[in-house]
């Protein structure tokens, strides 16, 4: 049979429901979420589909389920060379992960992609194309969509992004991407109302050929840098989605953040910054403990012309927001930014900005348990975010951090932690490392255990014991019957919360499958202090 490449700059979604892919040969590397996702797209489009995946198929049990039955043969297992999973295809899609240039793909992978790269460029009809599954989205999707990266912040921006969008009935918002949702599941029940929301991580961006109709920065910091090699190749993948934006959409950007901050040199899109001072010109800010837009422009396709605003561009009272930290501020107003853009108006974002509570694993209140709360931070992976949850509550506080080195200056923590926490629990890889760092920064106490459990449990014990110090200390300065009472109140309930904080400044794989696993974990252990001690327990 000869071959039939498939040219991506002509493959829509019109001509797959008239057939365009309909016995054509495709190759999907990766059987997690999005390589499950794009395996049940492509077969439902009349493509023959084969799976490689390196992993063994007792290992991938549940992800083979996950197809559904469909037919699609599966080329699993180390003895499979993934060169001939993809000898006669068409093309060839990816998850996120399988990059000829990344060290996500095992060794052999690499170079295997390497040579299909280098062979379509020589060829492009002689070797099928590679496309990501992002990408293959973007290609195909008929509506305006939204994409938002930086360091960190966005995976809660994008969130509140898409609960402001949603509260338009005439235009159902959906969130995906990075988040954990692949969109290519969703793709062909799009239509041109529809709003898309797509978080974009470093892995995902230099897949992209084309951009999205609104890009939105929150940050550009460090990390990632045993993939990227350097602060500098980071920053450059990073910068991919600004060169893209359509220029008929817009760019929002954190004034606060330098390197997004020159983004606005980058294409020609408008540029809608945000702040947490005073909003520049065309922009959104913070104006006697309100957030305030400047004039900000709502987008061609939403009508044009001025924002809706209250009475000196008032959006919402910062204390209306349910997120805690000065970090989700700032997330909160590039969300209202594209709000703005897309022409909700102020009492429907301040509503809704009002009632979103966060994301699991980012500041996710898990339980409050006689006067210690737990807080599960388990995508606090980088020191910045870390940092910014030690910012975001008060002593007294005790920090659970540790697991994979992430091969990223962790120096700046220190200090930080040892002005915000009274004690640090570390597990995990770079336990040693951090007891070091934080020892040396000043932290008064300083742990290391085994597991995540056993951390938890310390922490508990630490943060009761500081309440009750506190609460004593209290008493004594007291007098007569209020003294007597705060002294009885020995659980700490009258002096706290304190605050258990998992934001581990590594990543999981040293000890769990990613870090929704460690979160779970947190999660259940919080639970069972709670149980253990029979007390009442509230969440969030």
């Amino acid at each position: 049979m000869a071959r039939r490449i498939v040219d991506l700059d002509s493959l829509t979604a019109a001509g797959i429901r008239d057939g365009a892919l309909d016995g054509r040969l495709v190759t999907v590397l990766g059987l997690a979420r999005s390589g499950i996702a794009m395996a049940r797209f492509f077969a439902d489009a009349g493509a023959r589909v084969t799976v490689y995946d390196g992993r063994a198929e007792a290992d991938l049990r549940s992800a083979i389920d996950a197809l559904g039955g469909r037919s699609i043969d599966l080329a699993l297992g180390p003895d499979v060379d993934p060169a001939s999973a993809w000898a006669c295809a068409d093309l060839v899609a990816t998850s996120p992960s399988i990059n000829p240039n990344f060290p996500t793909s095992e060794p052999r992978l690499r170079t295997a992609l390497a040579a299909l790269v280098e062979a379509h460029g020589a060829d492009p009809l002689g070797a099928p194309a590679l496309v990501s599954e992002t990408d293959l989205v973007l290609r195909m999707c008929p509506c305006p969509t939204i994409g938002v990266t930086g360091t960190k912040g966005k995976t809660t921006t994008s969130s509140l992004t898409a609960a402001l969008l949603g509260q338009d009935s005439a235009h159902p918002a959906i969130l995906g991407g990075n988040i954990g949702i692949p969109l290519v599941d969703r793709l062909t029940a799009l239509t041109p109302e529809h709003r898309v929301v797509i978080e974009l991580s470093e892995l995902q961006l230099p897949t992209l050929s084309r951009g999205t109709t609104v890009a939105v920065y929150t940050n550009v910091t460090s990390d990632h840098l045993d993939r990227h090699g350097s602060l500098a190749a980071y920053r450059a993948v990073k910068r991919r989605l600004a060169e893209l934006v359509d220029p008929a959409g817009a760019l929002v950007l954190n004034a606060e953040d330098a390197v997004v901050k020159s983004y606005s040199r980058l294409g020609t899109a408008p540029i809608v910054t945000y702040t947490r001072e005073r909003p520049l010109p065309g922009g959104v800010g913070l104006d006697d403990d309100w957030i305030v837009a400047s004039g900000v422009q709502r987008l061609a396709l939403a009508g044009g012309g001025a924002g809706d605003t209250g009475r000196g561009g008032r959006i919402m009272p910062l204390s209306e927001l349910s997120i805690p930290g000065a970090h989700n501020v700032s997330n909160a107003l590039a969300a209202v930014a594209v709000a703005l853009l897309f022409g909700l108006p102020a009492e429907t974002i301040r509503r809704a900005a009002g009632a979103f509570a966060g994301v699991e694993h980012r500041l996710e209140q898990v339980t409050t348990v006689d006067g210690v709360r737990f807080i599960n931070d388990s995508q606090g992976t980088q020191p910045d975010a870390v940092i910014a949850a030690l910012r975001a509550f008060p002593r007294p506080l005790v920090l659970i951090a540790g697991g994979r080195d992430k091969g990223v200056d962790l120096s700046g923590l220190g200090p930080v932690a040892a002005e915000r926490a009274d004690a640090a629990v570390l597990i995990g890889e770079s336990g040693p490392a951090l007891a070091a760092l934080f020892r040396e920064s000043g932290v008064a106490r300083v742990y290391q255990v085994a597991t995540l459990q056993e951390a938890v449990e310390l922490a508990d014990a630490i943060a009761r014991e500081v309440l009750a110090v506190r609460a004593a200390a209290a008493a004594e300065s007291g007098s007569g019957a209020n003294a007597g009472r705060r002294a009885k109140a020995g659980s700490g309930a009258a002096a706290g919360p304190a605050t258990v904080l998992l934001s581990p400044a590594a990543a999981s794989f040293d000890m769990f499958a990613d870090y929704a696993a460690r979160g779970a974990a947190f999660r259940a252990a919080a639970e069972a202090v709670a149980t253990r001690r029979g007390s009442p327990r509230s969440r969030r």
